[in-house]
């Protein structure tokens, strides 16, 4: 999605949230981000069965959330703690399932059809090694890894998706977080580089990082 796309759907999300159609905020929110919501669950979860549960659970708590936003950061920056929390919640109860949204029904296809589309070139067996590199990480790991570089958040932006608790940081205590989740994900590098050179997907005195 292009920034003016970003921006056009951000002021719409807000728009309609502002004028009391929240049942059509979420809407034009799922319909808009929830794709790459998803992608990011399944990069965090691991597994399609909870990516599922947890876009579910996402979902209903952005459905009750939505009308107590304040709106002091993007929207999507909102949406991805969320999700995050939700990912969470799976994680610590996998035995609760929760049974999709039927108005949501259709939305899980869409990354997985994305990915299968990828052109024959691009699906290099180093590649593929790579995935398997991050995949094994924690899943923490694994959302920041694409929090940073698959989604391109700030540094800021990343450390309110990730903060624990019911508030985000903010002043101060964002850049101090942000400084931290900086110095752990260049350790996530260091990790999957010595990986990588264990695999002989790179050079020991290569300079070049796992994506």
């Amino acid at each position: 999605m292009h920034a003016d796309e970003r921006e056009r759907l951000e002021r719409d999300i807000q728009a309609l949230s502002q004028a009391g159609d929240v049942g059509g905020a979420v809407e034009r929110a799922l319909e808009g981000y929830g794709p790459e919501i998803l992608r990011l669950m399944m990069a965090m979860l691991h597994d399609a069965d909870r990516g599922h549960e947890a876009f579910s659970v996402f979902s209903e708590n952005l459905l009750r959330g939505l009308p107590g936003f304040r709106w002091e950061s993007a929207f999507r920056t909102w949406a991805y703690r969320l999700a995050r929390n939700a990912c969470i919640q799976v994680l610590r109860a996998p035995a609760v399932r929760r049974e999709q949204p039927m108005s949501l029904s259709a939305m899980p296809e869409a990354p997985l059809a994305a990915r299968s589309d990828t052109q024959p070139w691009q699906r290099t067996s180093v590649k593929e090694r790579f995935r398997v590199l991050r995949e094994s990480l924690e899943p923490q790991e694994r959302l920041l890894l694409s929090l940073r570089v698959d989604q391109r958040l700030s540094w800021e932006e990343v450390a309110r998706v990730m903060a624990e608790g019911e508030a985000a940081p903010s002043g101060a205590a964002l850049k101090r977080r942000a400084a931290a989740l900086r110095q752990q994900f260049q350790r996530v590098k260091e990790h999957l580089r010595t990986l990588a050179e264990r695999e002989g997907l790179v050079g020991s005195d290569s300079s070049a990082a796992p994506p």
